[in-house]
């Protein structure tokens, strides 16, 4: 009889050539480099849900994790892409290091900090922006055109299943990007690296690869429990007829998301139990998409990040 994996509060994200990895209280991305150097950008982080009672709250920490997850993530990616960035520098420094004068060339000055701030706060707007047109706004204008004057069951209804048909779309379009190919297959290492620890195995390559590249609480399936409880939500609303009641829909979002984050955290705590399974096979089906079998190397990867932020209690790996 199989042993029932023990729950882990422990979560990532891929990126690129890496993995980003987050514990209760710390937060680490392990990158390789072109060079084939694994390299770990780690810090502590504690969530203000966990510093402030009153954000802990059940639906509150799900839309403060929501929020953090964002920032962290881009964080991560924007660690993971200076680590290509700077393995190109340093090439072209080694074969073009002086000038025409035969003089070397001064040094590159490091970005300032709060530019690099402003420019991580206008990736967040842009993507939210981006989010709101395609998953919120055009499937709003596309229902009106498509539905008419019809009541608002029917409205959310056709609504919610044009903004889930986007949203599948979008993740088919970005599977069919070959770059994209091998941040899903980081994607994988990250969920059977995950996998392993809650079975409490040994964090080896070998081992880690015989475990499922799927798993119950991962961010794909977040989404599309969002966009399925959005229409349940939505309907309470009725239908948005100004552009008043359109933008209230959209300040629903963190509601939504915090309803969702409790739904996946269930799902990961009670993924033994045989209705639970069904009720999550939607969501370890569409991983198919945002995953890949990753490479002994993209494991290697993986495992480096999560031990960053787990440590060896009485012969065991616990998160810190």
């Amino acid at each position: 009889m199989s042993r029932q994996p023990r729950f882990a509060p422990i979560g990532g994200q891929a990126v690129i050539e890496g993995v980003m990895m987050r514990s209760p209280t710390m937060v680490a991305t392990a990158v390789r480099r072109p060079n084939g150097e694994i390299v770990v950008k780690k810090n502590p982080y504690i969530s203000f849900s966990k510093r402030i009672r009153l954000l802990g709250l059940p639906i509150l920490r799900g839309a403060l994790a929501l929020i953090e997850s964002m920032q962290l993530g881009i964080t991560s990616l924007t660690y993971s892409a200076e680590q290509a960035a700077e393995e190109e520098e340093e090439k072209s420094d080694a074969v073009d290091g002086v000038d025409g004068s035969g003089e070397a060339k001064p040094a590159k000055k490091e970005r300032p900090e709060f530019l690099n701030r402003l420019i991580m706060a206008g990736t967040i707007v842009l993507s939210l922006g981006l989010g709101f047109v395609l998953f919120f706004w055009l499937p709003l204008v596309a229902t009106e055109r498509l539905v008419g004057d019809s009541g608002s069951v029917i409205f959310n209804l056709v609504d919610g299943v044009l903004r889930l048909a986007a949203f599948l779309a979008y993740l088919y379009v970005i599977s069919l990007w070959s770059e994209m190919r091998r941040v899903f297959q980081y994607h994988g290492a990250e969920h059977k690296s995950i996998a392993a620890f809650e079975a409490g195995e040994e964090l080896v390559p070998e081992v880690v690869a015989r475990h499922s590249r799927f798993h119950p609480r991962c961010g794909t399936s977040f989404l599309l429990i969002v966009m399925l409880a959005s229409i349940l939500i939505f309907m309470l609303l009725g239908r948005p007829d100004t552009i008043v009641e359109r933008l209230q829909r959209f300040l629903m979002i963190p509601v939504i998301g915090g309803i969702s984050y409790e739904l996946i955290k269930l799902s990961g705590k009670w993924s033994h139990i045989p209705l639970v399974k069904l009720l999550i096979l939607p969501g370890l089906w569409l991983q198919r998409i945002t995953t890949r079998e990753p490479t002994p190397d993209q494991l290697e990867v993986a495992i480096r990040s999560i031990k960053e932020v787990t440590q060896e209690s009485d012969g065991k790996l616990v998160p810190i």
